[in-house]
């Protein structure tokens, strides 16, 4: 559980630092997704979609994603510019839980 927790979690917080879900991937998967969750019995290929699904919980939370936190900001004309991110967080932060409970059932 403790190793499909941290991909999950690192996956989001990866994507959320550099606002890009593509890199998280590669980066992620090799360095923890692999030896912590693979390695130790988990299924690749459960492993491999939810871990993709969970990249974008970070995406929803960072203002480094431009065309989906800061630009509805700018046409909106909101006076919160993390307006956006404050409704999101909820919903990303309870997909990110799914996403863990899903691998942990689903992959062993």
């Amino acid at each position: 559980m403790l190793g499909v927790t941290l991909y999950c979690v690192a996956m989001a917080l990866f994507t959320a630092i550099m606002g890009n879900a593509f890199a998280a991937f590669a980066v992620i998967t090799a360095g923890i997704g692999i030896p912590f969750v693979v390695a130790q019995g988990g299924s690749s290929v459960v492993v491999a979609a939810l871990g993709m699904t969970s990249r974008y919980c970070g995406t929803l939370l960072t203002p480094m994603a431009a065309n989906f936190n800061t630009l509805p900001v700018a046409l909106m004309e909101m006076k919160d510019q993390l307006g956006v991110i404050k409704q999101q967080f909820p919903i990303a932060i309870s997909m990110l839980l799914i996403q863990i409970i899903l691998m942990y059932f689903l992959a062993f």
